[in-house]
């Protein structure tokens, strides 16, 4: 009988949790469906303000706002708040997309729009479902993922291709000669998917190219 009532539990619990599930999904859909134009950066929560890839988030978030685009980030400290801090002191729609974390993650102070999540899957939903691009800043295993995650999703055809650009050639070179001895040579991935995504470096480049190979008119 006990072990009944912990089954039944269980489900219960399961159960619950799907409408909490629902409800991230609802509340984030709500908060960016009159977004409009939005450029998704990624990049390390651990860069420090005085670091160049800092000042080149922030570089490339004003420039973007220039070019009427919301800027989109994880809304945490790093590569994210210089991209916040760009969009928001350029007088734009500044977006964190928070996590709730026991360490490292907690809203920077340069967001107009801030919404937090407690399941991964939900906020990188979000980050690809209103992103006309994706930029990639140096980063650790989160910003891998995110950006393999649109990769995969743009090969796979499951999205429109948009542009994504992987900021530093210095930081990115071991992974794309990595890509192109492995996974191109032993023909787990075609030469042609290395087109997917641009390696750049200055700031106004990394935005002609998202205007020129977006779907966006700006």
């Amino acid at each position: 009988m006990e072990k009944q009532f912990l089954i039944n539990d269980f489900k219960i619990g399961e159960s619950w949790r799907i409408f909490k599930i629902i409800g991230e999904f609802v509340d984030g859909v709500e908060s960016l469906h009159d977004l409009g134009p939005a450029v998704s950066i990624f990049g390390s929560a651990r860069t420090k303000e005085s670091s160049p890839y800092y000042k080149q988030a922030e570089e490339i978030a004003k420039l973007l706002v220039e070019k009427k685009f919301a800027v989109i980030t994880g809304g945490g400290p790093g590569i994210m708040e210089a991209a916040n801090k760009g969009a928001s002191e350029a007088g734009g729609t500044s977006v964190g997309l928070n996590i709730n974390l026991p360490f490292e993650q907690s809203s920077n102070k340069y967001l107009n729009l801030g919404i937090d999540f407690n399941y991964f899957f939900i906020r990188k939903v979000m980050f690809v479902k209103y992103a006309s691009a994706y930029v990639i800043m140096p980063g650790g295993f989160g910003t891998l993922d995110e950006l393999f995650e649109s990769v995969t999703l743009i090969q796979t055809q499951r999205i429109k291709p948009l542009p994504v650009v992987l900021v530093g050639t210095k930081f990115w070179g071991g992974l794309i000669d990595w890509i192109k001895d492995r996974l191109i040579e032993e023909k787990n991935i075609s030469p042609e998917d290395l087109n997917i995504f641009k390696v750049l470096d200055d700031p106004v480049e990394i935005v002609e190219s998202i205007i020129q190979n977006g779907f966006v008119k700006t």
